[in-house]
């Protein structure tokens, strides 16, 4: 499949798609959040036919021969074409890039395996250095996001890790996103081990650096075309300080604490780089 273009008017992309269909030539249509919706060609042997007719598409959307064709396929469509749903993995891969997915890939791997009776073990194996001699195993400052201890903190976890992650490695690159995980990983590890020792896991904190990095690129690097609503931030900073004060779940809290600084330093040392690169450029 190759990606075409991301609308965000669902209707005016099906449009399209009806007259496209009308000529055998098969896209689908895919929700990518934030209210994006993005067309995806079956068959790449079509795409520069595709693409020359979305150009003309998007400089006349209303034109008549647009609009006839969602008449004619609204009657013909059960027949001669088949709209099928996209596949949960289908919407997950498109949104996502090998780093995002392989993290994903582990946790749940990891995870799995801790439901079949391996879980003290991959603790053991995966926490954060709390012996002498552990510092130097140098898996362990990251191996200790992979380790989540209920469906719920994975599900949570992967969720934003998918969504915030998968923006980033699509615009920035893989390498990027890795080294988003390196360092906050460590970081926020460091932290909670500092204050209430070795006894936690999960991708939270590395989630949050997610969060504070996105803040401070859409803020400083708006060209970059990477940012978060900032509802959804006003919600991720709400609960960080209700970690803090609730007395009934056990929450990494230093460790969200730490991967927002993290995040926030990381996206303000880039966006004075982006920003410099531009202006010279220029």
């Amino acid at each position: 499949m190759v990606r075409l273009i991301s609308l965000a008017n669902p209707r005016m992309a099906q449009a399209f798609i009806d007259y496209m269909a009308s000529r055998q030539i098969d896209i689908k249509m895919m929700p990518e959040g934030g209210g994006q919706f993005a067309l995806w060609l079956s068959n790449p042997e079509h795409q520069i036919e595709a693409e020359s007719e979305l150009n003309h598409f998007l400089a006349n959307p209303n034109d008549a021969k647009y609009q006839a064709a969602s008449w004619d396929m609204a009657e013909s469509r059960t027949n001669q074409f088949t709209y099928r749903s996209p596949s949960m993995l289908a919407m997950i891969k498109a949104k996502a890039g090998p780093m995002t997915l392989a993290i994903m890939l582990i946790c749940l791997v990891i995870f799995t395996m801790q439901q079949l009776g391996a879980g003290d073990a991959l603790f053991a194996a995966l926490h954060f250095p709390a012996f002498a001699g552990q510092e130097w195993q140098l898996w362990r400052w990251m191996s200790h996001a992979v380790l989540h201890f209920s469906v719920m903190h994975i599900a949570f976890n992967l969720l934003w890790w998918w969504q915030l992650g998968g923006d980033i490695e699509q615009r920035l690159g893989s390498g990027k996103l890795l080294q988003l995980f390196v360092v906050s990983a460590a970081l926020s590890g460091a932290g909670q081990y500092w204050v209430e020792g070795a006894n936690f896991g999960g991708l939270s904190g590395v989630v949050y650096a997610l969060v504070g990095y996105l803040w401070m690129i859409g803020y400083k690097a708006p060209q970059l075309g990477l940012s978060m609503p900032k509802p959804v931030i006003g919600f991720m900073l709400v609960w960080l300080v209700l970690g803090f004060v609730q007395p009934f779940m056990a929450i990494a809290n230093t460790a969200h604490l730490a991967g927002l600084l993290a995040g926030v330093a990381i996206g303000l040392l880039d966006a004075e780089r982006y920003n410099k690169h531009q202006k010279s450029g220029s």
